[in-house]
């Protein structure tokens, strides 16, 4: 990546260098045979993600699906040259109509508001998995998961690897995640579909993460809950940039792989860390947990290398963004959650 500045500028600046490929992803797409679809693209990562694709791989159609409720977000796919289209993925008929582009990355799913709308949660999280396996069956599929379908382990640990045996700890949110998982698992072991499931820990902009969330309350002197006492985080142009180049890296059967930061990033140190950038005391609450969900990234390393956006640039940059009063986009992690409901 070329030089990084000390802060960002403003959203066009930000979303600028979240979309700027590396050599390593260039080199993994030009590798794939055929075009990138990606599922569920309206959400916080697809948009930079689907950017991201666009200019790593021009030679290729980059296609991205969604319901698409905010004309703003199909606006900015279309101007930057990603082919959209408008899908329901609870739909057979509509999904069945979508181009079979050999390469997918299957996105979509529902976390927050889950408590509210459970039939919802499982239909998005599970029964859209399936119908997108089985119509896929034949393409490459990476999908998008997350660390929650670990139980909690030790922060004292190196966090669950992918050997550890998925055991969301409670909530339909973190249960029904494992259900999308196993609903990639049955149809790629039955139609021998090669795929990944990117168990994700925290993608951090600097419009939402868990940086961003413990910034804001240290910044605006409201109290941070440690009760979850750790966290893993990555830069979410590394993210995506892993996601994407999971394509070149798929088993068959489809199996996990942990995508996140190397680090254990204590709250209540994120939090003093902060009050130091700003130069406000930090307001801490709760008994801190001897347990997180936090992953072992040892398998992702030895594939992608480390990220490349370091926790320390990653946190300046929210502090600064902060001390601004940058866009924010609303979201809260919930990092602070224990039971899997959202």
């Amino acid at each position: 990546m070329s030089t990084l500045p000390r802060t960002i500028r403003d959203v066009e600046e930000l979303e600028d260098i979240m979309t700027r490929p590396g050599q390593a992803l260039i080199d993994d797409l030009a590798g794939l045979d055929g075009d990138i679809m990606i599922l569920g693209v309206g959400g916080k990562m697809g948009p930079t993600m689907a950017r991201l694709a666009r200019r790593a791989a021009p030679e290729k159609r980059i296609i991205g699906v969604a319901r698409f409720s905010d004309p703003a977000v199909r606006a900015g796919l279309d101007n930057a040259g990603v082919e959209t289209i408008v899908c329901d993925l609870l739909e057979r008929e509509q999904i069945a109509a979508l181009p079979h582009a050999p390469n997918i990355v299957f996105l979509a799913g529902m976390k927050f508001g889950s408590s509210g709308a459970l039939a919802m949660t499982w239909a998005m999280n599970t029964y859209a998995p399936a119908l997108v396996a089985d119509a896929f069956r034949d393409a490459r599929i990476v999908a998008l998961s997350t660390a929650c379908v670990y139980p909690f382990v030790n922060i004292t640990s190196r966090g669950a690897d992918e050997t550890e045996p998925a055991s969301p700890p409670g909530g339909d949110y973190a249960t029904s995640c494992l259900g999308r998982e196993r609903m990639f698992e049955y149809f790629s072991q039955i139609h021998n579909t090669p795929g990944r499931m990117v168990r994700l820990s925290y993608a951090q902009d600097l419009r939402y993460g868990v940086l961003a969330d413990v910034a804001g309350k240290v910044f605006r002197g409201e109290p941070v809950d440690v009760t979850m006492p750790a966290a893993n985080v990555i830069w979410q142009g590394d993210a995506n940039a892993q996601a994407l180049r999971c394509l070149a890296h798929v088993t068959t059967p489809t199996s996990p792989i942990n995508v996140s930061g190397p680090e254990t990033v204590r709250i209540r140190t994120l939090a003093r860390r902060f009050g130091e950038l700003f130069g406000k005391k930090p307001v801490i609450e709760g008994k801190e947990a001897d347990t997180a969900w936090l992953v072992d990234t040892t398998r992702a390393r030895s594939l992608f290398g480390a990220p490349e956006i370091t926790l320390e640039r990653m946190t300046g940059w929210v502090a600064d963004w902060i001390a601004r009063d940058m866009p924010s986009l609303g979201k809260p992690t919930h990092f602070e959650t224990r039971d899997g409901k959202y």
